[in-house]
């Protein structure tokens, strides 16, 4: 049976999938923190409209990914990041806010394949798999939260139907690269070609791929103290990744707090990495960013992704 929600609690679900850019927004509610903001599906109607790439792949009225901002003192640091590819939560967005306006001017229709993110742009297209059954669906991420820290990620409610979720699902979030470079082309304007990046494997698991990577040297921000590496560490952390290195040089130095960050150049990413960490230092740093940053960050051991969760 779909949830009741009264007047006062949906206007507080809706002020939370409004646009999200000022510094600090711990006064809101926020977009689910209030712990009615999920649709829970109790049809087994299998005739959702089909997979719509032209809706998918459609111009933006904006290509939107914000600075850090803060919802209930969780700060949030959107970032591009085309290897993004992570496991958790992921719940149904409320049918009733079918018609309400996104983080960046598009209107939610909860018959579209669409989800929220805390930090991807918007749009980005990313692969949602359900893990408890291995259906996968193609969304077009275009809003912010959910705002509650057990959540990566909402899915409309064709979206969810369409991989058996009929509430709170433990799911693989992987961006689409391809897809993503295309729809931020055609919503900026760009006439040139998206850079071509090579289709990642739909798994359970995080893709195992080897990366070639370039270490980028930077310089360490005044009053801090650089951590020596770990002798012998076999995993590392990464946090974000950026196409600016001011911006991966900027967060490396203030990432140096948790261990030796550093800002490494994959193909046109800068992405900032703690390395050089053993099993219980990984595991430590990943609880720290979650906590202290609002983060959602990646783990590889010995270059090759594998589940921040695992270990």
């Amino acid at each position: 049976m779909k949830k009741v929600i009264s007047l006062a609690v949906l206007a507080a679900v809706v002020s939370g999938c409004t646009d999200l850019s000022t510094t600090d927004t711990s006064s809101m509610n926020g977009y689910g923190a209030d712990g009615f903001g999920e649709e829970t599906l109790v049809t087994t109607d299998t005739s959702a409209q089909s997979l719509n790439n032209t809706y998918l792949l459609a111009p933006a009225p904006k290509y939107y990914v914000g600075s850090a901002y803060k919802v209930e003192d969780v700060q949030y640091i959107p970032v591009e990041d085309l290897t993004y590819n992570q496991t958790g939560i992921a719940g149904i967005i409320p049918a009733e806010l079918n018609g309400t306006k996104t983080s960046n001017g598009e209107v939610f229709d909860m018959n579209q394949m669409v989800a929220t993110s805390k930090t991807l742009p918007l749009p980005t297209i990313a692969r949602v798999t359900n893990l408890d059954n291995g259906q996968s669906v193609v969304v077009r991420v275009n809003n912010r939260g959910p705002f509650v820290n057990t959540r990566i990620m909402d899915l409309s409610p064709a979206a969810a139907q369409r991989i058996g979720m009929n509430g709170q699902t433990k799911v693989q979030v992987q961006v689409m690269a391809n897809e993503s470079i295309a729809v931020k082309n055609a919503t900026i304007g760009a006439t040139t070609p998206a850079t071509t990046v090579q289709p990642q494997p739909v798994a359970q698991q995080p893709m195992q791929t080897v990366e070639t990577t370039t270490v980028v040297t930077t310089t360490q921000a005044p009053g801090t103290t650089a951590v020596a590496p770990a002798s012998g560490g076999e995993y590392s952390v990464q946090v974000a990744a950026f196409y600016g290195q001011d911006s991966a040089d900027a967060l490396a130095a203030r990432m140096r707090k948790y261990g030796n960050a550093t800002v490494i150049l994959d193909g046109d990413l800068y992405k900032v990495r703690i390395v050089n960490l053993d099993a219980s230092q990984a595991r430590s740093v990943i609880d720290a960013l979650r906590t202290n940053e609002g983060m959602a960050p990646g783990l590889l051991r010995n270059g090759r992704w594998v589940n921040a969760d695992s270990i």
